[in-house]
């Protein structure tokens, strides 16, 4: 069978092509003041003339540092984790570091596959989002070695440093809110069932029975989308008809009840009042405006990367678990 796939060029494609020596060449791509100024013209003309492309990977695996981080986030397509990795970026990038993205579909075992593969490439610190692993997983990083920062929750046993923020408190005080604008008989959405799910739910109990009210749930495993929260809203209707309010736990089913309720003619805020949590810019687009919890998310991938990177720098940190909080996004939804 042939080979059709396109030979890249080499380091002795450009040697060839400016007169110099393979090991030249190798100087001038690690550090081009190596390098005489007539001829790293040279082979800068032909690396860019060739499109040549510098393999990493030799490097990444047989030196102590490969300036090479690696983050694991639970999903490609949630809003909230590209945030975060944007937050990350922005201090890694100027650092001169890059980044190994890898997603593991909210699964505490394909994370461990994820972590094996990203070790495999000996990366120098880890990001998680999420505060619940395998014991194997916890094994090989601690056989690793290297710097870790859990992100968007406050776990009691972190692993090593973590940045996040209290999703219980969060959803206590939002709830609150509602309460205390007079509604009695909210309910809670919760899809996919992962640890900031929980934690949210445990905060709406918390509020309800500040209030010495009854609280009540639906839940499901499956994953956010506006289509569920308009699915959820209907269940809820059936279940609840006196149902006065929603707590969900995010934008994405918040949106979709709401869009529900357009559809089925049912007033917001007037019959039910609706809040979310991430204050995705959907919910800003909507009306009436989605009231909802202002998760910093990009702000936690900054810290994260941050205090990564100063752990690698060898520089002491005072402060090896950071809350960084949350605010509330009123909106017009509440009532």
């Amino acid at each position: 069978m042939n080979d059709t796939r396109k030979r890249r060029p080499t380091l002795q494609d450009i040697a060839d092509l400016t007169g110099v020596t393979k090991m030249t060449v190798s100087r001038y791509l690690r550090d081009p003041q190596a390098v005489a100024e007539a001829t790293r013209e040279r082979i800068a003309t032909a690396v860019e003339e060739l499109g040549y492309i510098p393999n990493r990977a030799p490097d990444m695996l047989s030196n102590a540092t490969s300036r090479a981080i690696g983050i694991l986030i639970p999903s490609l397509s949630n809003q909230v984790f590209s945030a975060v990795v944007h937050g990350i970026e922005a201090v890694t990038r100027p650092a001169g570091y890059q980044t190994l993205l890898a997603h593991y579909g909210y699964s505490p075992q394909r994370e461990e596959e994820q972590v094996a593969s990203l070790l495999s490439y000996n990366v120098d610190g880890l990001i998680l989002s999420d505060s619940q692993h395998t014991e194997r997983t916890r094994k090989m990083i601690a056989t690793a070695g290297i710097p870790v920062v859990e992100t968007m929750d406050l776990p009691q046993a972190p692993i090593d440093m973590v940045v996040g923020m209290d999703h219980r408190a969060a959803a206590r005080a939002m709830v609150t809110e509602m309460l205390r604008r007079g509604r009695r008989k909210l309910v809670y959405l919760g899809a996919r069932l992962d640890v900031r799910t929980q934690l949210r739910m445990e905060g709406y109990y918390q509020a309800m029975a500040d209030f010495g009210l009854d609280g009540q749930h639906l839940l499901t495993e499956q994953s956010s989308s506006f289509t569920l929260g308009g699915q959820l809203l209907i269940q809820a209707l059936a279940r609840y008809p006196d149902l006065d309010g929603l707590f969900c736990t995010n934008d994405d089913l918040a949106v979709g009840a709401l869009l529900q309720c357009q559809a089925k003619w049912i007033p917001v805020p007037e019959q039910i009042a609706i809040a979310g949590s991430n204050a995705l810019d959907i919910g800003h687009a909507m009306t009436p405006k989605l009231a909802s919890i202002i998760t910093p998310r990009e702000a936690i991938g900054r810290e994260a990367a941050t205090m990564l990177l100063a752990r690698l720098g060898g520089t002491p940190l005072t402060e090896t678990c950071k809350d960084m909080g949350f605010s509330l996004y009123q909106g017009d939804s509440l009532g």
